[in-house]
């Protein structure tokens, strides 16, 4: 396998400004499946995570715009309803966001899109928070402070968004409100930007209490900005700011209690533990602090424990607590999210998600070598030029391998929404774009050159637009999937809505023909589930596929559910009629769905695959999907394979004709597969196949399974060398949903320096210290199994016996898997041929971030 590693694609995470859970307390098994975390991005979009038990799956990426951005997320939860038959009807859960103006934006999670705003005579919202519910109500109304001081409400009540009312006005305007949080329903907290915490009646708009902050003890400030302000569960008030001080006060009589200097600069966000108990801060001075209350009779606070786990400012904290879950989740500028351990803080180790999304916005066209990009509002088309081994056989010493890439084209797409899909055809004719509100599409003109060398050049392609139904373009689109054959277009609308549109070739014009929709398999959901709780996004389809021959669709849901389609010619149109699969279209619930056109007598069908409802459903949420090169009728195949990965690491490989698992899976549990990929703690983005063998990719990792051999039994080997071969697990014991637990002895000093009086200072190394056996034992095996790896691992490269794959064993033998963390942060690989790929990095250091207001050093600006 040849493989491009290349970091060429300047792909630009967007900073993070703020993360809210749905559920920050859970309080069944069934409230836990539900909660869901928003992280807003300065670019305005909203990404949806699934906790799911650590395995920290992003879902949906809800897209934003131009001069967009999310300052703000508030989840509100309707309350839960008792129904006469027993069962619980779970509340609706609804996400808000503001940015830096005058409108509060409510989300349709079903459809992926913006489902209502509403906006009021006031200034730009700075801050934003829900008040709180009663037992059996719904927190029915939300709470925004404004740049210009003013305190405003927000009705949400009969799943409507709409202004309420102004609830204070300053005189003056002087004084902003930058932070907001309630002590009780009847009670708001504001930070404001006039060095005061000010407490409001928002029965009335009376003012209960002005409190001071104090200036900075330098000087340096005439006023302090109160960036935070949260409320503990006994009523309590702290306050953060930019003196870097955490100022306490006392709920009933609001006077200053304690001030603590947790920071050096300011500090931008304030969590707090369910209970109260437990506080954290993030500041511009890149660290997260963590307090406790004291066991002394004066309850004081104090510092416990202090890390820098981000390269920038920690903008937003939030926490999470669900069952044996319980973490604190960061984010800034950096663009990469911090999970950190909540009630195990200093016992376990932390853990970093990165900024790279879940599914890679990369694709490929192997017949002309174009790799395409995507990020925003830009589409980027690149060439590689040769094949490595062609670099390789025609190498020179002053080769210059920046050369074999080449920029040919950036297109802008007009509108406000961001990008979010797009595809082009193997042969790179046929260029297919989407954002929220609409779909584009662009016909390439490639050059007929016959000249053996010849460099493609940027002016050598012309790009010309391709006209879009209008249906289609109002729709817009969350994915699109072209076939191989450049026949079909698959488009995914409104977030579960599947539909086809056939591409008509003609000489050297390229249009889009009618629109089919297809239908999908009613899954048996109880009623009372669809009602309540997210409702059905669930649904939501992420993942869309065409077999190699065009003739099957697969796409994949939240759910776990697995929707298929077979292309009916003509000939087989009558059986699919009799069969009551017409496939092109459906009426469905919606009115709009008769404007679609209607196909004429003879053309090809879509069905739905007849063993499809005999597909088992996925056991988590899908993290791959993918066709093999398979095809049935060739080298004696009866059926496709269809792979499907889970976020909870389940491989199941598929006959979807047959409507079963293949015997390779039957045999192989998640629990069979070899011990490097029950341990991974990131979730797969990608695959490739060659021929047998299915490469999967995330992250951080590269491996392969080839699914024509059976994966070794590290039972059926002996301990010491399964462990040389990385077959054995590491087990460190249960987690709380962020990193692994840390190692014994971990935080012991690896040397010490002894100084005596009169002598010379000696240094000793304690690695030579004798420990018992017990102790060698727990400190060591860890280690000396990643050694063993290791080399293993050098010698599968360097063609030598053995490998990280598989147990000492001759050369020849192919190997059942393998595995490399030599790539990464691995923003995608798409494949050039079936032996060749290109593997893309995208490395925080080479990410443009923006300069840090106050840096200790020049270079850590």
């Amino acid at each position: 396998m040849d493989v491009h590693r290349c970091r060429f694609v300047p792909f630009q995470p967007s900073g993070i400004n703020s993360i809210a859970f749905s559920h920050t307390k859970t309080r069944s098994a069934r409230h836990g499946a539900l909660a869901r975390m928003a992280v807003g991005r300065a670019n305005g979009d909203v990404e949806i995570w699934n906790p799911a038990n650590g395995a920290w799956q992003q879902e949906t990426i809800l897209r934003g715009g131009k001069d967009r951005s999310i300052e703000s997320l508030v989840w509100v939860n309707e309350p839960d309803t008792e129904v006469s038959d027993g069962r619980t009807i779970l509340g609706k859960s609804r996400l808000f966001s503001v940015g830096y103006s005058s409108t509060v934006t409510e989300w349709d999670l079903e459809k992926g899109r913006p489902k209502r705003h509403a906006s009021g005579q006031h200034g730009h919202i700075w801050c934003m928070a829900a008040i709180p519910a009663e037992a059996g109500k719904a927190d029915s109304q939300l709470v925004v402070g404004t740049n210009d001081g003013e305190l405003v409400i927000y009705s949400t009540e009969d799943g409507d968004l709409r202004f309420q009312r102004v609830l204070v006005r300053s005189p003056t305007k002087k004084a902003q409100i930058v932070s907001v949080a309630f002590q009780t329903r009847k009670i708001a907290i504001v930070g404001c930007s006039d060095s005061t915490v000010r407490a409001y009646d928002i029965t009335n708009g009376h003012m209960l209490r002005r409190m001071t902050v104090g200036a900075d003890l330098v000087g340096s400030a005439s006023n302090t900005i109160v960036w935070a302000v949260q409320c503990l569960a006994n009523g309590n008030i702290v306050s953060g700011d930019s003196t870097g001080h955490l100022t306490f006060f006392d709920g009933k009589t609001y006077t200053q209690m304690q001030r603590i200097q947790g920071h050096k600069q300011d500090i931008l966000s304030l969590a707090v533990s369910f209970d109260g108990k437990t506080i954290f801060s993030g500041g511009m001075d890149r660290k997260t602090v963590l307090y406790k209350q004291g066991s002394s009779s004066d309850k004081r606070w104090g510092k416990s424990w202090g890390r820098r786990y981000h390269e920038h400012d920690v903008k937003s904290l939030a926490t999470f607590e669900s069952g044996p879950t319980s973490v604190l989740v960061s984010g800034g500028p950096d663009t990469n999210l911090a999970v950190m351990p909540l009630k195990q803080m200093g016992k376990e180790n932390h853990r970093i998600l990165s900024s790279l999304p879940q599914q890679p916005p990369l694709a490929s066209a192997p017949a002309s070598r174009f790799v395409v990009s995507w990020w925003e509002r830009q589409v980027h088309i690149w060439v590689i030029h040769k094949s490595a081994n062609d670099i390789i056989s025609g190498a020179d010493e002053d080769l210059d391998l920046s050369q074999n890439r080449k920029l040919l084209k950036t297109i802008i797409i007009k509108g406000d929404s961001n990008i979010s899909d797009a595809t082009i055809s193997e042969c790179g004719t046929f260029l297919a774009v989407s954002t929220s509100t609409d779909v584009k599409a662009f016909k390439i003109d490639l050059p007929t050159v016959e000249e053996p060398g010849y460099v493609l050049q940027p002016s050598d392609l012309e790009m010309s637009t391709v006209e879009v139904p209008a249906r289609l373009r109002k729709l817009g689109a969350s994915k699109l999937q072209l076939s191989r054959d450049l026949k079909w277009l698959c488009v995914v609308s409104e977030g579960s809505a599947v539909r086809v549109v056939e591409v008509e070739r003609e000489e050297d014009d390229i249009r889009l023909g009618p629109i089919r929709r297809l239908r999908r398999l009613q899954r048996s959901v109880p009623r009372y589930i669809r009602i309540g709780g997210m409702g059905n996004y669930e649904r939501t389809i992420t993942h869309t596929v065409f077999s190699p021959d065009s003739i099957m669709l697969a796409t994949a849901d939240l759910a776990g559910y697995i929707d298929t389609w077979v292309l009916n010619a003509e000939s087989q149109d009558g059986d699919a009629a009799k069969n009551g699969e017409p496939g092109q279209t459906s009426s469905g619930s919606e009115s709009s769905d008769s404007e679609e056109e209607s196909v004429a007598e003879g053309s090809d069908t879509w069905t739905r695959n007849p063993n499809g409802k005999l597909l088992p459903k996925l056991p988590a949420a899908p993290a791959v999907l993918s066709f093999s090169a398979q095809v049935p009728g060739e080298d004696g195949a009866t059926d496709y394979i269809l792979l499907g990965v889970t976020g909870q690491w389940t491989v199941n490989l598929f006959h979807p004709l047959q409507g079963s698992l293949t015997p390779w899976s039957r045999r192989h549990p998640k629990k069979a597969l070899p011990a490097p990929f029950q341990d991974l703690l990131d979730l797969a983005k990608g695959c490739f196949w060659q021929d047998t063998r299915v490469w999967i990719y995330g992250v951080s990792f590269l491996g392969m399974l080839d699914t024509s051999l059976d994966l070794p039994k590290p039972s059926d080997v002996p301990e010491s060398e399964a462990e040389a071969a990385g077959m054995k697990r590491k087990r460190t014991g249960y987690a709380t949903g962020a990193g692994s637990k840390m190692a014994q002895r971990s935080l012991v000093p690896h040397r010490i320096s002894r100084h005596v009086n009169g002598a010379a200072d000696e240094d000793i190394d304690m690695d030579d210290v004798t420990r018992s056996d017990d102790e060698h034992e727990g400190v060591h095996s860890d280690d000396e199994a990643a050694d063993a790896a290791a080399g293993q691992l050098v010698q599968a490269r360097n063609g030598q016996e053995g490998s990280s794959g598989e147990l000492s064993q001759p050369t020849s033998h192919k190997k059942s898997w393998w595995m490399t963390y030599k790539y990464r942060p691995v923003f995608g690989v798409v494949a050039l041929s079936e032996t060749e790929v290109v593997l893309v990095e995208r490395p925080l250091w080479d990410v443009d971030m923006p300069d840090r207001f106050i840096a200790g050093e020049p270079w850590e600006r």
